[in-house]
Formats: C-alpha cells, structure tokens, sequence
C-alpha cells in the first residue's frame, strides 16, 4: 500500500533540491487531452538533472510514494494522471531540455528527456540530418514520453517506431540508481536490453531522463499525393504498387475516410479541400527521393498505374513544398476536428495488413446494429494502425452515449482481438487500457510482465495503476 506525500516528505525534498525545482500545480498538469481522467491533487517537481531525479525517487522510495512521470502531457490514455489513490509526486521532465550532442557523423543526437520533439528536428535538420518521428503534438510532446510509449507517427513504414530510433538510454530505476546508458553502439549484445525494457513501459520500470536517438540522412526531394480509391482493399492494392513501383521511398502511405474531412467541414480548422467531389476513401502517400529522382514524376506513374487497374479513379499531385504541406494540413487537423466534436469512444488499433477491409466492414455493420453513429476510421495503413474513432450523430453529443461507450468499445476491441490485432497499436496502455490488457493479453506475456515488474519496483511506486493493475 502506498502512502501520500506528507508534510515530512515535502520539507526533505524541498531541502535536498533547488527552488527552481519546485512549480505551482495548475489544473493542466491533473487533465489529460480527452477529459477522462483528472487527479484533484499532486505535488509537482521539475528536476534539472538525472541526479535530482535519482534524489526525487530515493526519497520516495524511502516513504513509499508513488512516483507519476510527466512529459508533455500529450498521452491519451491516462498515463501521466492519477484520478485515484493516495497523492503521488507528479515529476515532470520539463526542465531537462538539453540537447547536447548532434553527430551528423555518427548519425547521432543526444538529449536529455524533456526536449520537446520539434526541437530535435530542429536540431537535426541543422546538420541537414532528419529525425522522422512525426506526431500531431510535436510541438508539445516531449522525447521520454515518445520513448516511455514507444510513440509511431506517420513515418513508422519507412523508419520504425521510437524503438527502432532510439540507441540508448540514461534512465532512473525505482531504487534511485542512474543506469548510464547512453551510446551511439548500433550493436551491443552484453545481456538484457534495458532499453527495450524501459521503452514503452510507461514510466512504470522507472524514468527515462535522456536518450541517444538515430538520425537520416535528409531526402532531397519530397513529394505528396492524395488519391481517391474505391475502397480500402483498393488502398491496400495501392500500397503494394507503389512498394513496387517506388520501393523504399515511400515515407508515409495514410488512409483517410470522408467523415474525417466532414469534421473539418463542420468544425475546423479550415483547410483547403484540393479534391472537387470528396470520395469516401483517400490516402495520402509521402515521398522522400534521392538524387536523381523526380518526386511529381514518380507519383504521376504510379497513378496512372493505379488507375489503369481500377485502384484510383482521381487525385491530386503536390507540385511543390507549399502544395505537399497543404495535402499534409488535412490529415494533421483531422485528429482536432475529432476532439471539437467529441468521440463516444477512440481506439487505437493495429490488425493484419489484410484484415484492414474485414475489420471495416464488420465493425462497421455490429456498430449499426448497437445504434446510429458516425464513424470516422483513418490511420497509419502502411503500417496496419487504424485510429476507428466513433462519434455521436450530428446535433447530439458524447454525453448522449455514454451508456453504450463500453458496448462501442467492446465491439471494436473484440474485432480487432479476433483477428489477430492489438487494441494498443501506439498510444501505449496508461490506465485506460489495463483491464483491455488483462482481457486480451497472453497471459505467459502477463504474467512475465508482472513479475518484472515485482522485481524492479517490489514497491509498485513507478507510476501505479498505469500498464497493469495496483
């Protein structure tokens, strides 16, 4: 059993730490974007450093309080507040902003865990190296919460999640030991990887404070298309088209249904429609070319292949860096428009490349049977993530649902278990997911995660309740 922050608890970390580690709460820290989950209380700390990290856990560990991690307050699953249980010690990362090494060398760049992801960009493509995770909240996620739920994005088909882009870690465990390990080492197999360990757990292992993270070496020419196809076979179809026809430039290949741009229609934010008559099914294919290579040209073949095979039947090709950011504005509101009307249920789901159509059409026709909604699915296809949001009927709200959120939920996550998906495909656990994982999880996977977790924090003080159950 945990205890809360007591008065005693309070005057030792404020004597060991600086005063500028110490902020006013404000209700933004105990809200999360979507509004389900919301703490009344938490004593704030911003550490400067991995050492006063370690200080912050030793203490914490010594009156056994639990510890919740805080990046940018960006997740969407619960996992940076805690609704229930005792106050715990809120520990935000936003005072560790510094980027101290960019090796365009090595293809390395070194940070510490708050640096927001649009800065390492930044500071990437000021060696004229790329960083390619992209996010809709880039401007305010922060590097330890993309590692601590292993953060996708739209350019996962080409370079992989945060797993994939991250080399090492410097990282706190729950007994307030700093694990130093950092490096640019793209081999390294002396035993277990912590790394791996601690990359998408949540802040439930113990806490990321910097990273070593894999850079690109920049395309020279990019280019975007967006496509109407007939279906989301025919998107499929297309994929692997263009995989034959453009190979491994294909940085991004995301699906798009009509309801997301009537969202945009009905809400904002207002952005330019290139396609006269919307059809029901889009993608957006992103390229990124080498010398030599005519992005335009390319996507112009392969529509005229698309279409000659009944795939495509209209589109609209960026010819310029201008024009390919306009294309790009549509899908990245899409997910700002949905939070203006409000979901009755969101889910973040990976299936099988080729039980995307299946998952569609059967969710689809279950759901209507339940009630009236409008369904707005889109996602990263190239990757097999689907973001299958569900939304009340135009001129009700949320709160009209709420006494069939679970049945929607159930509907679709039941689906996506039965064939052979993953109702957590990038947005990780948190506390809106646990008892999805308990229902849906292999139960040798289950129980292995518990005992990992009993035996780096026998304590339950990393972020309790989040990933499994206190």
């Amino acid at each position: 059993m945990l205890n809360p922050v007591s008065d005693e608890l309070r005057a030792e970390l404020r004597a060991k730490l600086p005063a500028a580690a110490f902020r006013d709460l404000t209700q933004a820290y105990l809200e999360e974007p979507r509004g389900r989950y919301a703490a009344s209380d938490a004593f704030l700390i911003a550490p400067g450093n991995a050492e006063e990290v370690a200080t912050v856990v030793q203490a914490c560990a010594a009156a056994r309080v639990g510890i919740i991690p805080y990046g940018g307050g960006t997740g969407l699953v619960g996992g940076q507040v805690a609704p229930d249980g005792p106050t715990s010690v809120l520990l935000s990362l936003e005072r560790m902003t510094t980027i101290s090494n960019v090796d365009a060398t090595q293809n390395v760049l070194t940070c510490e865990a708050g640096a927001v992801l649009q800065t390492v960009q930044e500071a990437a493509d000021g060696v004229d190296r790329l960083f390619p995770l992209t996010l809709a909240s880039q401007g305010s996620a922060r590097i330890g919460g993309t590692l601590a739920t292993n953060a996708g994005g739209v350019n996962v088909l080409r370079y992989g999640n945060m797993r994939d882009l991250c080399l090492g870690l410097e990282a706190v465990l729950p007994t307030g030991e700093i694990w130093h390990g950092l490096t640019p080492l793209r081999k390294n197999n002396m035993g277990y990887d912590l790394r791996h360990l601690l990359i998408g757990a949540e802040g439930s292992l113990g806490i990321i404070t910097a990273a070593s993270l894999k850079l690109f070496p920049k395309p020279q020419h990019q280019g975007a298309a967006l496509f109407a196809v007939t279906s989301p076979q025919a998107a499929l179809d297309l994929l692997a088209l263009a995989g034959e026809m453009l190979g491994g430039q294909v940085s991004a290949f995301e699906l798009i249904h009509r309801m997301g741009l009537d969202f945009l229609a009905e809400t904002g934010p207002k952005v330019d429609m290139p396609l006269s008559a919307l059809p029901d099914w889009m993608v957006l294919i992103d390229l990124g070319c080498f010398a030599g290579t005519d992005p335009a040209a390319s996507l112009e073949a392969l529509f005229a292949a698309a279409a000659e095979r009944g795939l495509a039947h209209d589109g609209v090709i960026a010819q310029s860096l201008a024009q390919r950011s306009a294309l790009w504005a549509i899908r990245e509101n899409i997910p700002e428009a949905n939070r203006r009307i409000g979901s009755v249920s969101s889910h973040d789901i990976s299936v099988p490349l080729v039980q995307i159509p299946v998952l569609i059409d059967r969710a689809g026709a279950e759901l209507a049977r339940l009630g009236a909604f409008r369904i707005n699915c889109f996602g990263h296809v190239g990757d097999g993530n689907l973001h299958y949001n569900v939304f009340p009927t135009k001129g009700k709200t949320r709160a009209d649902y709420e006494h069939l959120r679970q049945d929607v939920k159930e509907i679709v996550h039941d689906l996506t278990h039965a064939l052979g998906g993953s109702i957590s495909a990038e947005h990780g656990v948190g506390r809106l997911k646990v008892g999805d994982l308990e229902k849906y999880g292999d139960p040798a996977k289950l129980a292995a995660m518990r005992a990992i977790k009993a035996g780096l924090d026998p304590m339950g003080i990393m972020n309790p309740g989040a990933v499994l159950r206190t």
